[in-house]
């Protein structure tokens, strides 16, 4: 299957680019680069952060966070994109993907459906469809990702029909999903996901999103019904201050055939500082609840349940490069981390990062 759609997106690519020179589509390469330090104050001794951190999550030494080079092709009607990435968020939020689909940062091929409206088509490994924050740091208010948004898809498979108003104020995307963040099917499992994506956006300043997930993410020999859903609103509050509240809610049931559910969920809430053309300043507070440990596993009875809250500032020498620092801590009421071999209910760390992007 996997070399059927490798075949497709390979045979499309080249047609579009056929396309191309009657449309006169535009080729564009693009680059980033983020290193990072990241020192934790429970110093594990393999140097590996909480396994719930996927990006920043190698403590003391100065390593690569994510690291791309991506190709783009754009006209009218047709948009392609490939991108290779490699950095420790590779190594860890791809670790389930088999060979060099552990390297794939995006591969997807789009197709416009209307010369009159804006109904598109796309189809291969797209960023996910959930959440407000991905994995390119410069992106993100903060300069590491919230709990939510480490266990929520960062990247998906697909096929997905998305359409934009007229007016850009509204949008609206359904999807049909090899799974919950997977690029290759999971064995045993014959079964795909769906989702959905609606944005509003009454004003420039202003963006409300409802994103959703529902699909059995396990073998059909234990299928568990699993049903996600993200809603956050983002606001330019005034020129120099701005807002982002999210909130995540998921249920997996309990067993297959079962009418009783597993529930976790997390709220966010972000605020950001213009202090100076330059500088940024961002304040976070969250916290995490999933007592059954249907994403997060623990060694403790009560699953996980954390708060979180930090500081990080921003600093933009010249456009394409950024500097940032961040100060972050996370808290339970149970023994949830490790310093060296010993359990604590605390986890204080700080990184430095520094992207480029080209």
């Amino acid at each position: 299957m996997l070399r059927r759609l490798v075949l497709y997106i390979s045979l499309s690519v080249t047609a579009s680019s056929v396309l191309a020179q009657e449309d006169s589509g535009k080729i564009n390469f693009s680059g980033y680069l983020e290193t990072y330090y990241t020192y934790d104050f429970n110093r594990p001794q393999n140097h590996n952060r909480p396994d719930f951190i996927y990006s920043h999550n190698r403590h003391n030494e100065i390593n690569i966070n994510l690291a791309f080079l991506k190709g783009s092709f754009t006209n009218e009607r047709i948009r392609a994109n490939l991108a290779f990435a490699a950095g420790t968020y590779m190594n860890a939020n791809l670790a389930g993907e088999p060979g060099v689909l552990k390297n794939i940062f995006e591969a997807n091929l789009g197709i416009k459906l209307s010369a009159q409206k804006n109904w598109w088509l796309d189809a291969g490994v797209m960023p996910s469809h959930i959440g407000f924050e991905s994995a390119i740091s410069k992106d993100c208010w903060t300069l590491t990702r919230s709990m939510l948004a480490d266990n929520s898809p960062y990247y998906e498979t697909g096929i997905k029909l998305s359409y934009t108003s007229q007016n850009n104020k509204w949008s609206a995307a359904v999807l049909l999903l090899n799974g919950w963040q997977r690029i290759q099917r999971l064995e045993g499992n014959q079964s795909l996901g769906v989702g959905h994506q609606l944005v509003f956006k009454p004003t420039d300043k202003t963006s409300i999103n409802s994103s959703s997930f529902i699909g059995n993410d396990k073998p059909d020999s234990i299928h568990q019904m699993r049903y996600f859903h993200n809603l956050y609103g983002q606001f330019e509050l005034t020129e120099n201050w701005a807002l982002i509240i999210g909130f995540d809610i998921g249920a997996e049931q309990k067993s297959k055939g079962s009418k009783a559910y597993n529930i976790w969920y997390s709220p966010v809430l972000i605020s950001r500082f213009q202090l100076h053309p330059k500088w940024k300043l961002a304040i976070r507070g969250e916290s995490y609840t999933d007592k059954k440990k249907v994403l997060i596993a623990t060694q403790i009875a009560n699953g996980f349940s954390a708060i979180g809250y930090s500081m990080n500032i921003d600093y933009v020498p010249f456009e394409q490069v950024i500097c940032r620092f961040e100060i972050r801590r996370l808290q339970s009421k149970d023994y949830l981390f490790y310093s060296g071999r010993t359990s604590t209910k605390d986890n204080v760390f700080l990184t430095i990062s520094t992207a480029v992007s080209f």
